[in-house]
């Protein structure tokens, strides 16, 4: 935090040599014996000044250039912490391992540790909207159950789908879902992060699992050292074959050497405080591998205004103040004063910047109040967006003319449909920034939807009351033979392709199959 300490805008700190020479100056002007000095010789000046002299204490103009020294600081920025752009940070990949061997089943966490982890699941989903998840279970082997994607509904309707009984190998492969959620996230660059949520790792996986520490690893342990009894599908107990009750416990001492080897290792929570800590190792692992160019450091210059009010507060004091202030004070607020502006935001605007006030609004989730609060076109466009606001934020961004200001555009064209346009505004983004990652990603998937809609386009169906281009015989068609239509084979194709199957259905025969394939 101290190596990073600096200030944005310190050109503000010509303030307080400024009020280093404002006190100077009206320390002279203060003194009557510096007034009279050239006029009355030093042995008559003292006898001469009547009244006596203020020789100790703070006086006004101390409160004075106290406070323009701290106005100073605060306006030139200081800080010491990097915050992500809005949409940067959505562009953060995140793979869930998913563990489904039998001991997930046990019960010493409710309703059970595999349901605990698909609620912990949708809590991750909630705290990163519109950003990118997979998911992969695994067992004795690995599968990929959805590829990286932002569609938040179709991961908790898979994730909750998810049952032990579905896995084609029995037992636990940690090593081998940790290779498929790197493969899944090849094209990232090791911009992402794996989350593996699991009860414990098979002693043949621990030497891979520590090698991958330093490549965005969280593991979250699901379940209790004290262990508990493991379920059946028909909600009986699991027996061993002497017909004892199976016991599973959490495997702590897998963890715990794990964390000593610093890999990044906790055990879940009843209250939502894992779900916070994955979350920020997820944001601080993608900003340790994003570009320098894609973070902007935190302004917290906004933080003096509460002692620059409370010394601003003793200058009206009887006799504490300066004669020139108040006019100052009134000067600027009829000049910031905005006639368009609510009466009731009077208050907040005497000590918030309208950006300050824009960012608490957008932080607590109103963003239509802080797309009308924000000055910063980019904040502006980006509370816009939140509020699916697309043309407006497009216009908002627009007004300036950076990669970034392209990268978002090209979102917002991709919320429209508008495919074309959107690959433009990514193009624009790269030709700046040439190795931007996200913008290379979205620029991928526009192009591919571009491409779809082009032929969905092309393959619709001509309207039959439009007229013909031309007229054509086939004379051919008279010298065809008489065929035979299997009616029951139809009818039977019909029922297959109308056969309701469930997503556990689904991925149990998916999952076969990649198992019999990589048998062979």
């Amino acid at each position: 935090m101290i190596a990073d300490f600096h200030f944005l805008r310190p050109w503000w700190l010509t303030g307080i040599p400024a009020a280093m020479l404002f006190l100077w100056l009206a320390a002279r002007q203060g003194d009557m014996r510096i007034k009279w000095r050239g006029m009355i010789v030093p042995e008559l000046l003292d006898h001469l000044i009547s009244g006596r002299e203020h020789r100790g204490g703070i006086r006004p103009y101390h409160w004075m250039a106290m406070l323009i020294a701290l106005s100073a600081i605060a306006l030139s920025g200081p800080t010491w912490q990097k915050e992500l752009p809005p949409f940067v940070q959505d562009a953060a990949a995140l793979v869930v391992a998913i563990d489904l061997s039998r001991t997930m089943d046990a019960i010493d966490v409710t309703p059970s540790r595999l349901e605990r982890a698909k609620l912990k699941i949708d809590d991750i989903l909630a705290l990163r909207p519109a950003a990118r998840t997979a998911v992969i279970a695994y067992a004795g082997s690995a599968h990929l159950v959805l590829p990286l994607t932002e569609d938040a509904s179709l991961i908790r309707t898979y994730v909750n789908s998810l049952v032990t009984p579905i896995m084609p190998v029995g037992g636990r492969n940690t090593a081998a879902a940790l290779e498929l959620a790197e493969k899944t996230l090849a094209d990232e660059e090791a911009s992402g992060t794996i989350l593996l949520m699991t009860d414990g790792i098979d002693s043949g996986s621990l030497a891979a699992v520590q090698s991958k520490r330093r490549s965005g690893l969280v593991i979250l342990g699901i379940g209790t050292a004290q262990g508990g009894p493991v379920k059946t599908a028909d909600g009986s107990f699991a027996n061993d074959a002497n017909g004892n009750r199976i016991f599973a416990k959490l495997d702590i001492d897998a963890l715990r050497e794990l964390r000593n080897s610093e890999t990044s290792v906790a055990t879940y929570t009843a209250d939502d405080s894992d779900v916070h800590w994955i979350a920020q190792h997820i944001r601080t692992h993608f900003e340790q591998r994003s570009d320098a160019g894609q973070t902007r450091w935190r302004d917290f210059g906004w933080w003096l205004t509460i002692p620059i009010a409370l010394l601003a507060a003793f200058t009206f004091r009887r006799g504490g103040g300066i004669r020139w202030t108040g006019a100052i004070l009134a000067f600027h607020m009829i000049t910031s004063a905005d006639t368009a502006r609510a009466a009731d935001n009077w208050f907040a605007d005497a000590w918030l910047t309208r950006d300050q006030q824009g960012r608490l609004a957008y932080q607590r989730g109103a963003f239509p109040d802080a797309a009308d609060t924000f000055a910063d076109p980019a904040w502006k466009g980006a509370s816009l967006y939140r509020a699916r606001k697309f043309d407006e934020a497009i216009n908002a961004f627009a007004r300036e003319n950076t990669p970034e200001s392209w990268f978002n555009q090209g979102n917002c064209l991709m919320q429209l449909g508008k495919y074309d346009a959107a690959v433009a505004a990514y193009e624009k983004a790269l030709a700046v920034r040439k190795d931007w990652i996200p913008a290379k990603g979205n620029l991928d998937v526009a192009e591919r939807l571009a491409a779809r809609k082009k032929k969905d386009e092309s393959e619709e169906p001509r309207d039959p009351d439009d007229d013909p281009d031309q007229i054509q015989f086939d004379e051919k068609g008279k010298q065809g033979k008489e065929g035979e239509v299997d009616v029951a084979e139809q009818a039977a194709d019909i029922w297959m392709k109308n056969i309701a199957v469930s997503p556990a259905q689904l991925l149990a025969r998916k999952f076969a199959l990649e198992a019999a394939q990589g048998a062979k």
